[in-house]
C-alpha cells in the first residue's frame, strides 16, 4: 500500500516513514494539509497517517477534502491528546481509525493489517454485488426487440464453447451483464465468473491482480497473492475495458489465451490456466490497432467473436419494457408500490435518448421510486422530462395510446411549421379542426 504521512514536524514525518519502509511499505510524506491534498490528487494513496495538529490548523478539517480528492483513502488520525469527543469526531468526518502518540511499530503494523483486511473484505463484497446485479440486471434474453434479436442469437451460439469473446458498446449498455449471461449459459456456470477493471489500477498493480504476485517481487509485496487468472479457474475472467490495458501487460495476455500459461509477478515458475477470457470495451479498438496503441495480434485473439451492443436510444421497442421491468424491481428493494407509468412518463421515457443507457435508465427510475408519490410514475417524476429531446415526440409503435400519439404529433408539428395554417396543411386537417384538438389535448 502507498502511505501517506501527514504531520508538522520533520522528525516524526522521517522517522515514521522510516519505519513503513522497513515494513516493506511505500512511504511519502506532506507537512500540512494543502501539500497533502496536492500529492492525493496528483499520485493517489491508499493509507494516510494524519496529524490531528498541523501548526495552526486543524487536522480533522482535512479529512473531508482528503475522502473528496479520494473516497476510498484510509484515514488514520494520530495524536499526542487523545480523547473521546475527538475520536468520535473523527470517526464521523471518515476517519478509518485514531490513535494516540506515540505510535509504536507494532501498533502501525497492527492498524495496517486491519485495513489491508477491511478492503480485501471490499473487494469481494463488490464482486459478489456485481454477481448479484448482474443476475437481476434489466436484461431481456428472449427480446423480439429488433436491435438486440440477432446479437442475443449470437450469444445463445456462442455461450456453450470456449470461443473468447469481444463485447464492444457504449458506457452503460449492459457488457457485464451479457459478459455473466455468457457465463451463467456455458459449461463453466458453476465455476467462479470473477471480473477485472483494467482501467483501475497502475500497470504494475494491474499485473499482479490479474497474474498474482510472489513475496517481495516490490514494493508492498509482502505475501504471496493469487491473481484473478487463477482464482477464476474452470470459470470465466471478464476483462472490462481491456482497450485499457497497458502495452507492457498485453503480450502476457497474448501468452494466457495463445498457450494458456503465465507466471505471478516475481516468480519463476510457469503455471496453467483453465479460464476462459471475455473482454468489453467502449473504445474503437480497430482505431487503437491502427495507431498501434493495441497489440493486433492480442485484438485476432480476443475478436474470435464479437457481440456489439446497441446503445439505449436505438432500442427504442425495448424501453418500455426495461423500464416496467426495473420499477418491478425497485418497488420490491426498497419497498414501494408503483402499478406502472402514466402516458406521459411513457411518452419521456422512449422519446428520450438514454446517453448514460441502462444505466442511467436505472438511476432515474431509482430516484422516481425514492421521491414519487405514485401510484403512478408521471412525467413530472422523471428528471429528463422537459429536457431537449426528451417528451416531445414519440416512435411508431412506442406502448402509448392513440390520443397520446396524436397529441404528441400534433404538437412536433406545430412546433415546427411556420404558420397554424401550414401545420393544418401538413397535417391533413382543416384549422378549425386543429384549433379544437390543441385546445383538447391543452397544446396552446
Amino acid at each position: 500500500m502507498r502511505i501517506l504521512i501527514i504531520d508538522d514536524e520533520p522528525n516524526i514525518r522521517k522517522a515514521l516513514s522510516l519505519g513503513l519502509e522497513t515494513m516493506g511499505y511505500e512511504a511519502a510524506s506532506a507537512k500540512n494539509g494543502r501539500e497533502a491534498l496536492d500529492y492525493v490528487l496528483q499520485n493517489g494513496a491508499d493509507v494516510a497517517f494524519l496529524d490531528l495538529r498541523l501548526g495552526t490548523d486543524d487536522g480533522l478539517d482535512w479529512i473531508e477534502p482528503l475522502l473528496k480528492a479520494q473516497p476510498d483513502l484510509s484515514i488514520v488520525v494520530l495524536t499526542a491528546h487523545a480523547s473521546y469527543a475527538t475520536a468520535v469526531e473523527a470517526i464521523k468526518k471518515g476517519a478509518f481509525d485514531y490513535i494516540p502518540k506515540p505510535i509504536t511499530p507494532d501498533v502501525m503494523r497492527q492498524v495496517l493489517l486491519k485495513i489491508s483486511k477491511n478492503r480485501q473484505l471490499q473487494q469481494r463484497v463488490e464482486d459478489l454485488e456485481k454477481q448479484v446485479a448482474a443476475v437481476n440486471d434489466a436484461y431481456d434474453f428472449s427480446s423480439d426487440d429488433p436491435a438486440m434479436a440477432p446479437i442475443i442469437q449470437l450469444l445463445e451460439k456462442v455461450a456453450p464453447t470456449q470461443a473468447s469473446v469481444l463485447i464492444l458498446g457504449e458506457n452503460g449498455t449492459g457488457k457485464s451483464v451479457m459478459a455473466a449471461e455468457i457465463h451463467r449459459r456455458s459449461d463453466r456456470s458453476k465455476e467462479p465468473f470473477m471480473t477485472l477493471s483494467c482501467p483501475s489500477l497502475s500497470a504494475e498493480l494491474l499485473e499482479s491482480e490479474l497474474f498474482g504476485h510472489v513475496k517481495g517481487s516490490f514494493t508492498g509485496a509482502v505475501q504471496n497473492k493469487v491473481g484473478k487468472v487463477e482464482a477464476a479457474s474452470g470459470g470465466t475472467l471478464f476483462l472490462d475495458e481491456i482497450g485499457e490495458l497497458p502495452l507492457s501487460i498485453q503480450p502476457k495476455l497474448l501468452r494466457l489465451l495463445q498457450e494458456r500459461e503465465f507466471e505471478r509477478v516475481g516468480d519463476h515458475k510457469t503455471r496453467k490456466a483453465d479460464v476462459r477470457i471475455i473482454a468489453a470495451t467502449n473504445r474503437d479498438i480497430e482505431s487503437m490497432v491502427a495507431a498501434g496503441t493495441f497489440r493486433e495480434d492480442l485484438f485476432y485473439r480476443l475478436n474470435v467473436i464479437t457481440l456489439k451492443v446497441p446503445p439505449l436510444r436505438e432500442r427504442r421497442y425495448s424501453i418500455q419494457k426495461l423500464a416496467e421491468r426495473h420499477l418491478r424491481q425497485l418497488c420490491s428493494s426498497i419497498g414501494r408500490e408503483f402499478s406502472g407509468f402514466t402516458g406521459e412518463a411513457k411518452v419521456v421515457l422512449e422519446s428520450y435518448d438514454w446517453p448514460g443507457n441502462l444505466r442511467e435508465l436505472r438511476n432515474v427510475l431509482e430516484r422516481a421510486v425514492i421521491l414519487a408519490d405514485g401510484p403512478e410514475v408521471q412525467a413530472g417524476d422523471l428528471p429528463m422530462a422537459g429536457s431537449s429531446g426528451a417528451g416531445t415526440s414519440v416512435h411508431v409503435g412506442s406502448q402509448v395510446s392513440l390520443d397520446e400519439l396524436e397529441r404528441c404529433h400534433i404538437e412536433k408539428v406545430v412546433n415546427q411549421a411556420q404558420s397554424l395554417d401550414e401545420a393544418a396543411k401538413i397535417l391533413g386537417i382543416d384549422s378549425a379542426t386543429l384549433y379544437r384538438k390543441r385546445k383538447k389535448y391543452n397544446l396552446g
